[in-house]
């Protein structure tokens, strides 16, 4: 007689107490913390970056956008990897592998070191946030439970960014920019401690073989995209930047018929076919790309031209973000009265108005009205990316978390990298078409002058006061004409982002 066998499940450590799952939240939630904090402070360390290293526009893209484009193309590999070995053994590898590249990036000498200890970090970074939240979905079963501490983890984020600026200003402003990496080792040493105690491990019990290749045609398709985005802002639409996105397209075309075909494909692209899960993932892209691209700019504003410190341009932004962990934790809340569409839908239409305050207010707009314009994007944030994760994981079974759980970290990661490539292209191209240098300068100091308000100000402190007055005022002028552009391009995707969202999520639950 043949014994029938059932089919696999997810391996997961059997049910915690609340207390025990509670406390594997906190734990889960430092790698957030770290990742936010990370991105937000060299937002604040961009000025003194570019007065140090002295990069030029290009490069400085480079060291921002290079971080998130190599966790991007890894984190689904990385989650599919953490699938077959465990997610909490590849959460505590990524964490001791994130610290030593911190180190490594806090001494870097040159703007090309820099740029390669920031990709080492996002290869690191890829190992722990699919697992993070992959690791959540298994852990909290009820899907009230689920939905309470995925608002807690997103709002992770909102955490970090608001104690990235405080406690990276003060570093700043007391000690080099380089010290501001260093803030990773307290915060991963007790993860390291504390997660295999509180963590159960979880995996795929019957996991496909790894997929070089498409590992290869994941990288292959998100790296040459960015690189066609920043080569047309930096020379045009030029034949090689037009190759290529190209490149990329083909690759991601070739990636995902690979998928298709395989019996075990490394990403089921097949969850696509589901309008809420995909509706979730772009809210969830261009959410995050709308508050990336917002910071990119207002950090350098509050700083460069209107002439805060590091540490009190975070207190400035200190309100918007707390505006940001409320929203997120509201949603809970909003869902019970409102559909997920509503309050998708609500939140992406509060990022396009707070583009609009900055449209409105023109490049001679106030820090109060910058001020209300972040608070009106965090809130908006808040709420669509809590209730798209939450979209993202709910719509999937449990033994597909992982695979949602990198593709929404994916969708995270990729709107950071666009909010920055996208946006920060624009503001740079529109800053070097504007920006008046002064004759007679050395190439080196005309060429840093006319790339980035950053090396404007480097270079007017060692002109003739009249020169470098006239230097600055130029300068900033430029820089604030381009916030008006990019943010004509905010206000637009976030207007068909919540049309998408509209349609796609009409049956979300």
């Amino acid at each position: 007689m043949t014994t029938l066998r059932p089919a696999p499940t997810e391996t997961t450590a059997p049910t915690t107490s609340p207390a025990r799952r509670w406390a594997a939240l906190a734990v889960l939630m430092l790698p957030v913390l770290l990742v936010a904090v990370d991105n937000t402070v060299l937002s604040f360390a961009i000025p003194a970056i570019s007065e140090s290293l002295r990069p030029g526009g290009t490069q400085l893209l480079w060291i921002v956008d290079v971080y998130p484009l190599v966790l991007a193309g890894l984190l689904v590999p990385m989650g599919s990897l953490g699938d077959r070995i465990g997610r909490r053994r590849l959460l505590l590898v990524g964490s001791v592998g994130f610290a030593a590249v911190s180190a490594v990036a806090a001494f870097a000498p040159t703007a090309e070191t820099l740029i390669a200890a920031r990709a080492g970090l996002g290869f690191f970074g890829a190992m722990l946030m699919p697992a993070s939240l992959s690791l959540l979905r298994n852990i909290f079963t009820d899907p009230v439970e689920r939905r309470t501490a995925i608002a807690i983890w997103a709002s992770g984020f909102s955490g970090g960014a608001a104690l990235g600026p405080i406690v990276g200003g003060y570093l700043l402003e007391h000690f080099w920019w380089g010290s501001v990496f260093l803030l990773a080792v307290p915060v991963l040493v007790p993860l390291l401690v504390a997660g295999p105690l509180l963590v159960p491990e979880s995996k795929d019990p019957a996991p496909g073989p790894l997929d070089p290749t498409s590992i290869v045609l994941s990288l292959a398709t998100m790296v040459p995209v960015v690189y066609g985005i920043k080569a047309a802002a930096e020379s045009g639409v030029t034949v090689t930047a037009v190759a290529a996105v190209l490149v990329g397209l083909a690759a991601g075309t070739t990636f995902v018929r690979r998928q298709l075909r395989r019996p075990v494909p490394m990403l089921d692209v097949r969850l696509f076919t589901n309008p809420v899960f995909s509706g979730a993932v772009s809210a969830n892209l261009l959410s995050v790309f709308s508050l990336v691209g917002f910071l990119f700019f207002i950090s350098q504003h509050l700083q460069l031209v209107s002439g805060r410190g590091p540490m009190q341009a975070g207190f400035v932004l200190l309100p918007g973000l707390v505006v940001t962990i409320a929203a997120g934790l509201a949603a809970v809340r909003l869902v019970r009265r409102f559909t997920p569409r509503q309050v998708v839908v609500g939140g992406l239409l509060l990022n396009a108005s707070g583009y609009v305050v900055v449209l409105t207010t023109g490049d001679a707009g106030s820090d109060v009205a910058l001020l209300v314009a972040f608070a009106m994007l965090g809130a908006g944030v808040g709420a669509a990316e809590t209730i798209s994760n939450d979209l993202i994981l709910s719509s999937v079974p449990p033994t597909k978390a992982g695979a949602a759980s990198a593709i929404s970290e994916t969708a995270y990661e990729l709107g950071a990298v666009l909010g920055t490539a996208v946006l920060g292209s624009i503001l740079t191209a529109s800053y070097r078409g504007s920006v008046v240098v002064p004759d007679g300068l050395p190439a080196d100091d005309a060429y840093s002058a006319g790339q980035t308000l950053g090396g404007a100000s480097e270079v007017a402190t060692g002109l003739p006061a009249a020169t470098g007055d006239a230097l600055l005022e130029s300068a900033r002028h430029a820089f604030d004409s381009g916030v008006v552009v990019t943010s004509s391009v905010g206000v637009a995707l976030m207007l068909v982002a919540a049309g998408v969202a509209f349609r796609t999520l009409r049956d979300a639950r």
